[in-house]
């Protein structure tokens, strides 16, 4: 539960974008008439999410001197993330993302701008010591100088006693660099990182699919302490002390209405029953009561979540 020493429960950090949807289903964006716009950003969402569940966040993110930057920012805030540490650059406007709408994969387009200008004057180590867990995303460690800033800050944070945590959620269109996204990874790993990686993800970053014990294996000689890889429909399974011990958690069989932010909503509950001193098992199965949640509903989570219900 809350740590009066470290009040954030998690301190997110990375990009903090605009994610124009098409509005009606069309196979790509050529097809795509209108779009609707979101606040979007895994590390937003996952702070967002986060904070539904009683935690305290907070938000290290970048945006343009734009009303897209503002609306976002305005959106974190409303959803209960302190947005205080949300940098404006003065000169690149805010990252956005145009998607296609479609039951299948979506077409689409990420314009990187302001999102990677994360610079280290926004994360002293009298941030990063206020933190319990410190979390950021392939997206946001895909580009200069955002990806230096939080490598090197994931390490000091280490050293000050907070728990650091990555989504892998690798995609070769955001990072087309393979072998450079596992140096980076490495390197963030080596701070005893907790991993959330899907299958999907480890078919991207190997480039063909691996079985667990191989993932395992890798990310642990990487230094990683916890490994959750998420098999969608099949569950999860997590592997820790050293790939010695590990659990497969079932999935239990919902009617997806939206998909979209499952994969946020189930690191959440993951995080989430970690701080409350879970085993990793209990972590996987609190992740996916969160996944469910999100699964069979459209748009966001509620704006409050019980947390007695990961439990």
């Amino acid at each position: 539960m809350e740590n009066a020493a470290r009040p954030y429960a998690l301190l997110s950090v990375g990009e903090l974008l605009a994610d124009f949807i098409g509005h009606h289903v069309s196979p790509n964006l050529l097809d795509s008439p209108d779009f609707r716009r979101y606040q979007g950003g895994s590390p937003a969402n996952m702070a967002a999410n986060m904070a539904r569940l009683g935690n305290q966040t907070a938000l290290v993110a970048c945006v343009g001197n734009d009303n897209i930057g503002r609306f976002l920012t305005r959106s974190v805030s409303e959803a209960g993330v302190d947005a205080q540490f949300i940098g404006v650059d003065p000169d690149e406007p805010t990252s956005i993302v145009i998607v296609s709408r479609t039951a299948g994969t979506p077409d689409f387009i990420a314009y990187r701008t302001a999102d990677r200008q994360i610079k280290p004057d926004q994360l002293p180590d009298s941030l990063l010591s206020q933190a319990q867990i410190f979390h950021t995303t392939c997206f946001a460690l895909s580009r200069q100088p955002a990806q230096a800033t939080i490598v090197e800050a994931a390490r000091r944070a280490r050293q000050l006693g907070c728990q650091v945590s990555v989504d892998a959620n690798y995609a070769p269109p955001i990072w087309p660099d393979r072998d450079q996204a596992w140096r980076v990874l490495t390197d963030y790993c080596s701070a005893g990182a907790l991993v959330k990686v899907s299958d999907d993800d480890i078919a991207r970053l190997y480039g063909q699919k691996q079985s667990p014990e191989t993932v395992f294996a890798d990310f642990h000689r990487m230094g990683a302490s916890v490994i959750c890889m998420t098999l969608g429909p099949d569950g999860s399974i997590v592997s820790y002390d050293g790939g010695a011990k590990q659990g497969q958690i079932a999935a239990k069989k919902v009617d997806v209405v939206d998909a979209t932010g499952a994969g946020d909503a189930y690191w959440a509950g993951f995080l989430t029953a970690y701080l409350d001193g879970q085993t990793p098992e209990h972590c996987a199965h609190a992740g996916a009561v969160m996944a469910q949640m999100k699964l069979t509903r459209q748009g966001p989570l509620p704006s409050f979540v019980d947390r007695q219900l990961l439990y």
